[in-house]
């Protein structure tokens, strides 16, 4: 009999196409929130084998994969324990290998998340620290700081953590360790030649097992300059993030990847790599070069409105800028640290400071005011949301997708303060309700205690109205917003060609044209008045009369001869 293992020699992708990454749709899965194939209320890695023939369903070229190494879940996974393992309560190494030979099978990629910044307090390096003291080379893979004032008790600096409060905790001996993130996220000393090497050894234990490719949690803010006198918080924001920034996207980070990239290209095809790395766009190609990462994300449209003017320009920036490292460029909607794109056009325009901006990032103004759900135009960000897309999904470049959004989920805002996980929450308690809303278990089913999530209910309450949306209702719905994917990337593979796009005159600013080099056209019309147009429709957003797209909605149309 054939296992699941066996599958791993005869996959129905090539391996010979080491550019598959350049136009791929990669779909990000939160392992947690995914599927729970043992009952136990939290998503695991036999969940995701189970789901294998729903993700193949859908068309995507390959699944990423948010942490699912041992963790505290301090940072929801993000506080890694080890990274040469599974979490115990997500599975094991046994289990990733067959969920890769499934994926695998099925012809689907696999990328992984590496956390190189930090690592957990409870990973095996910072007990040693711990336990080791002062001068230890044990101390030295973290950075570690005397404080201040006549006994120490004063932190190193004014600095301050991500996740708010200092960025520097203190230990029984009376030293201090620095933290980007959240007090039980130790970030780790990238002068130290030992970090280095462990990181290699890590992406070659992943590789072997078959992994395709990996993304870089916070890529820019590795490497780190602290020679004495350290800086003041007030200073680290005025200086320019230049190269030579202390501690944000200096220049010498890219001697790290290009280790990186030794080890990528010593693997037949190459791994790939992608950056998450929010640095200036004058910047992004360092981390989007071949010596480098490869590709970086471009985040952009999780900042903009559903705006004509505004996508415009930023796929004509970020266009140039792939075009200037020889990478393709990424498209984001949503993700796991954002509220949900449907959720976000639904909402009121919020204030805009002088750059054109929103005053606040990701939709979080919503989230600041309380989350509420009547606060939302669920329709018209549904509808919204859907033509965006569309539009995404047209352009060059690989686009990202992220577990749910197919099936047209809003965020949950309305959950209880005691049912919440994220340490942003708890961190600003009334302030900030924090990203759990877009991290709920997903629903498979209409009904069941977690709507088919599994047998022992989810980790995150889920809403009432889940019902309508879960896998179950939208695969019977030919308009359902799982269909409309579905479509999207069947098609999407069939019409894909170079990596090329030409803008077309409208006659309207409210409405965006563009061309494929294969006769592929995507029309979307940001405004409310429906547009006239001319050419097969082979598939929209929304149904409209022939020779129409309603407002708020997008059209792909092919040439007679395409």
């Amino acid at each position: 009999m054939t296992t699941v293992l066996d599958s791993l020699s005869h996959p129905t992708f090539s391996t010979e196409d080491a550019a598959w990454w350049r136009q791929a749709v990669v779909y990000q899965v939160y392992p947690r929130s995914f599927a729970d194939a043992d009952g136990d209320g939290l998503g695991d890695i036999p969940g995701i084998t189970s789901r294998v023939p729903y993700l193949a369903g859908l068309g995507v070229d390959a699944v990423w994969l948010s942490p699912f190494y041992p963790s505290a879940l301090a940072d929801g996974g993000y506080d890694v324990a080890d990274y040469r393992d599974v979490d115990p309560r997500l599975g094991t190494l046994e289990d990733f290998d067959a969920m890769v030979a499934a994926l695998h099978a099925a012809g689907i990629r696999v990328v992984v998340d590496i956390v190189p910044n930090h690592t957990s307090d409870l990973h095996a390096w910072f007990q040693e620290a711990l336990a080791a003291g002062r001068g230890s080379a044990a101390r030295d893979r973290f950075i570690f700081r005397e404080g201040l004032g006549p006994d120490g008790s004063e932190p190193p600096t004014d600095w301050v953590s991500t996740f708010g409060g200092s960025a520097w905790e203190r230990v029984a001996d009376g030293q201090w360790y620095l933290h980007n993130f959240a007090v039980e996220q130790p970030d780790l000393n990238w002068a130290n030649p030992e970090v280095r090497e462990d990181f290699l050894t890590t992406l070659r234990f992943w590789s072997d097992r078959g992994v395709d490719g990996f993304r870089i949690d916070v890529a820019h803010m590795l490497t780190k300059d602290l020679t004495e006198p350290l800086p003041s918080q007030a200073e680290l924001d005025s200086l320019p993030r230049d190269g030579r920034h202390p501690m944000i996207d200096r220049d010498d980070v890219h001697e790290v990847y290009a280790e990186w990239r030794q080890v990528f290209d010593s693997y037949d095809p190459p791994r790939t790599a992608v950056a998450e790395a929010w640095v200036d766009p004058s910047r992004v190609p360092l981390y989007a070069s071949a010596e480098s990462l490869g590709q970086a994300f471009n985040f952009d449209l999780l900042e903009a409105d559903f705006d004509a003017d505004q996508f415009h320009r930023i796929v004509t920036a970020n266009l140039a800028l792939a075009a200037s490292s020889g990478s393709s460029t990424t498209w984001v909607l949503s993700n796991h640290d954002v509220v949900r794109h449907a959720t976000r056009y639904g909402l009121a325009r919020p204030a805009r400071g002088a750059d054109g901006r929103p005053a606040l990032k990701h939709g979080n103004e919503w989230l600041l005011s309380g989350g509420r759900q009547s606060d939302v135009d669920r329709v018209g960000g549904l509808r919204r949301a859907r033509a965006a897309t569309l539009f995404v999904l047209g352009l060059p470049g690989s686009a990202y997708l992220y577990q749910g959004e197919e099936l047209g989920l809003h965020e949950v805002g309305d959950i209880a303060d005691e049912d919440r996980q994220d340490p942003t929450f708890f961190r600003s308690p009334g302030v900030d309700l924090g990203r759990d809303g877009c991290r709920v278990p997903l629903p498979w089913t209409r009904e069941g205690s977690s709507f088919g999530f599994g047998a022992a209910g989810a980790h995150l309450p889920q809403p009432e109205w889940f019902a309508a949306a879960s896998v179950q209702d939208e695969e019977a719905d030919p308009a359902s917003t799982l269909t409309l994917y579905r479509r999207a990337l069947a098609l999407r593979h069939e019409l894909q060609g170079p990596e090329a796009l030409t803008w077309v005159e409208t006659g309207r600013a409210d409405v965006l044209r563009f061309e494929r080099p294969n006769g592929w056209s995507v029309v979307t019309n940001f405004g409310t008045e429906p547009y006239a147009l001319e050419g097969e429709v082979v598939l929209a957003s929304a149904d409209a009369a022939p020779g129409t797209v309603l407002g708020e909605s997008t059209a792909w149309l092919v040439a007679p001869s395409a």
